[in-house]
């Protein structure tokens, strides 16, 4: 069963979430939040696999509860921390950008079909990152950034891994770089760890940041 924790400042947005994610097999909400300060709290009483974040809240907003929740480096007793998926109303929020440098795994559009909804519940659970390089790219766009460009070259990627994070860089799954590259899909995930330990990012998402801020991927395209 996966455990969803709703946090958002509107009561009728949070009963139309939980409506949309009770309807489904195998997924339950297991607590509500109206604020970001509520957020660690529940995190330990409920214990949830994720968490829907709303980005702006009056008092402690989605970002700073993502920054807290993520920089704790654990759940309750220790345990991982849950997923964050933040919900915003307009794809280009800078809020949003900083939420995924945070550590956040991803992100939701407000206007978003109920059925994409539950499936990005389902992919973060998986272990995959929600990743819209359309949407990363046009945030990304003008934030070159010389520490990143700097610890792009210390992390020195091989040729293949430089190729694979191109690729993550255009939101294809492991199946579909193996596919771009012949490789088999154990070791694109091992060139994936690689490049994702080299460059000190928690997922995906952080990667294809570091990507962009570091001028490694054209945020032109």
């Amino acid at each position: 069963m996966i455990k969803v924790l709703l946090v958002d400042d509107e009561e009728l947005v949070r009963a139309g979430l939980r409506a949309v994610l009770e309807a489904q097999d195998g997924i339950t909400v297991v607590g509500e939040a109206g604020d970001g300060a509520d957020v660690p709290a529940m995190v330990r009483s409920t214990e949830p696999d994720v968490v829907l974040m709303d980005v702006r809240m009056p008092g402690v907003d989605g970002l700073t509860a993502t920054r807290s929740l993520v920089a704790g480096g654990g759940g309750p007793g220790g345990g991982p921390v849950p997923k964050v998926l933040v919900v915003t109303t307009f794809e280009n929020d800078d809020y949003v950008y900083e939420a995924l440098r945070a550590g956040a795994d991803g992100f939701l559009l407000k206007r978003t079909r109920p059925a994409e909804i539950v499936q990005a519940v389902r992919t973060v659970v998986a272990g995959e990152s929600l990743l819209f390089p359309a949407a990363i790219r046009q945030l990304a766009g003008g934030r070159a950034d010389r520490a990143a460009a700097e610890a792009m070259v210390r992390a020195a990627l091989t040729a293949r891994e430089a190729e694979v994070l191109r690729l993550m860089a255009r939101g294809l799954s492991n199946a579909e770089i193996g596919e771009q590259l012949y490789l088999g899909v154990q070791t694109v995930k091992t060139h994936v760890s690689s490049v994702l330990g080299k460059l000190g990012a928690r997922d995906r998402t952080q990667a294809v940041i570091a990507a962009y801020e570091s001028g490694f991927v054209d945020t032109g395209g």
